[in-house]
């Protein structure tokens, strides 16, 4: 499994496999053929305007990678930001949406060819994920995400760090860090759901640098980010991944409290 607990031996090697991609957030095609899958998700509502969301994206890269849009995930992105919806209901679309940006995060991770014996006896040409990855959640809103990544991944490691806001510098600080002790030998898959102004996930990033884990060896899983939150994480860190289901300039910040209860 991809993320079986041990430690990834072509991260001392200095071996890079490629990263598999999915839809990148600055496609400027302006086919008007060009299918929808091939877009950014946006709101319906005209503001604000799909200029001013496309404007937004431009210059953020290859680093920033939306998954491939369907009207399945459109559906989970409406009803999470419908106000009408219920916590009930809430809670079972974030969750299946966790899901899926978790299984495509564990698809950016490093692999390698195998060949395997069916029951039939015959020889099958297959892949099989390298070994030592771990999760971190930002609590709190992050740790929504982890039972998503538990259900693919029944042995993964699971570090968390606790960022607030100073009350008097309004700047992040933290205030609780704990992951696996090798987590410097490690794939990171980061989980925060929403990226507002991208402060609190570079806050994350600055501790876990602190410990040793490369930028580009952190994936981070999020489910909606703002242009500006998503540009001032790559700003900062170059060779960061981040991937989530939508770019817009309105994320839903209500996300943490509407899920836990706490609204």
């Amino acid at each position: 499994m991809p993320c079986h607990n041990q430690q990834l031996n072509n991260l001392n090697t200095g071996q890079e496999h490629p990263m598999k991609q999915v839809r990148f957030a600055n496609n400027n095609s302006s086919s008007s053929s060009s299918n929808s899958s091939n877009v950014p998700a946006v709101l319906s509502d005209s503001e604000p305007t799909d200029a001013t969301i496309q404007h937004g994206q431009d210059n953020l890269g290859p680093q920033l990678k939306l998954l491939p849009l369907n009207d399945q995930i459109r559906e989970l992105q409406t009803i999470i930001r419908d106000k009408t919806t219920s916590r009930g209901d809430f809670v079972f679309c974030a969750d299946r949406l966790i899901r899926l940006v978790v299984e495509e995060g564990l698809n950016q991770l490093p692999y390698s060819e195998c060949t395997v014996t069916t029951p039939t006896g015959y020889k099958y040409e297959g892949v099989k994920f390298e070994r030592g990855n771990c999760g971190v959640s930002i609590m709190r809103s992050g740790e929504a995400m982890e039972q998503g990544l538990r259900d693919c991944c029944r042995s993964i490691r699971i570090g968390k760090i606790l960022i607030q806001s100073d009350e008097e510098t309004q700047k992040a600080k933290v205030y609780y860090a704990k992951f696996p002790p090798d987590v410097y030998r490690r794939k990171v898959l980061l989980m925060y759901p929403i990226l507002s102004t991208g402060n609190t996930v570079i806050e994350a990033v600055r501790v876990l640098i602190e410990h040793g884990v490369q930028p580009r060896h952190i994936i981070l899983l999020s489910l909606f980010s703002t242009p500006h939150g998503a540009k001032s994480i790559i700003q900062e860190f170059p060779d960061i991944t981040i991937l989530t289901t939508e770019v817009h300039p309105v994320a839903p910040t209500h996300f943490g409290q509407r899920y836990f209860g706490t609204d």
